[in-house]
């Protein structure tokens, strides 16, 4: 029950944010399931997949979603998330999450800084070329360390798609979905070997505990998104903006006394 509940929470912000399912289901695994790190992981991007898919549906029956936006951004994430996805299963995990809450921290100061473009329409049109391009790194950087990468995919939905908050929120949820797909195969699957394609051996699920997270999680992400619709834009992205740095130091934080070892 702990695990259901805990899930739901995360559902709520991932629903009321568009980002923070992985940042949070990986510790849940790890503290409360005492999963190793690779399984906690790849079962997190299973469960924030499907709290995403659940909140998307609520998000675009508000019409909030920016279709073609997502379509040019998210493909090349996923492929992005796929390539570091691959590259992070052989990396050092210290310098991996130094890099991530820096990152992080940069992305909610970024907000901070453009709130006020964040609480108009959207009315931009996309740019293409740099959205291809910023779909790549994104999906990369999330990819190495094995999550959806909400907190970087929304603001830059805001900061280079010229979305509105809440479109942006709403259209990160598709590009998530797709990032978690490329970010797990990257880590459960192995190439080069015989055969050719593999799955990778030394992560294990936990489908029960698994079951249970995405259950929480997906009624957590459809209660979010209904109530992010009552929401300022204006404190969404203020409340976003101090989401990201939090975890951002809470991840440095652990990460510099050693907490997170597995």
């Amino acid at each position: 029950m702990l695990v259901l509940s805990l899930s739901a929470i995360i559902g709520l912000v991932v629903g009321l944010l568009g980002a923070g399912g992985s940042i949070m289901t990986t510790p849940l695994f790890i503290y409360v399931q005492h999963m190793p790190t690779i399984d906690a992981i790849a079962s997190s991007l299973l469960v924030v997949a499907a709290a995403s898919i659940f909140a998307l549906v609520r998000h675009g029956a508000r019409g909030h979603i920016q279709w073609k936006t997502g379509f040019i951004f998210g493909p090349f994430g996923m492929l992005g998330a796929f390539i570091g996805g691959q590259i992070g299963s052989h990396l050092p995990g210290k310098v991996l999450l130094f890099a991530f809450s820096i990152i992080m921290a940069i992305t909610g100061f970024a907000m901070f800084r453009n709130r006020k473009n964040s609480v108009v329409a959207t009315i931009l049109k996309p740019q293409i070329g740099r959205l291809i391009l910023n779909g790549v790194v994104v999906g990369f950087i999330t990819g190495v360390v094995g999550v959806g990468g909400g907190f970087i995919v929304v603001p830059a939905l805001v900061l280079i798609g010229g979305l509105a908050i809440k479109d942006a929120i709403a259209t990160s949820l598709l590009v998530v979905t797709m990032n978690c797909i490329g970010s797990f195969a990257g880590f459960a699957l192995k190439f080069g070997g015989d055969p050719l394609i593999a799955l990778n051996k030394n992560i294990h699920f936990d489908f029960e505990i698994i079951a249970l997270a995405i259950l929480g999680a997906s009624i957590g992400s459809i209660a979010g998104s209904q109530f992010s619709s009552r929401v300022k834009s204006e404190k969404l992205s203020i409340a976003f903006g101090w989401f990201v740095i939090a975890m951002a130091v809470f991840i440095f934080i652990e990460n510099l006394t050693g907490s997170i070892s597995h």
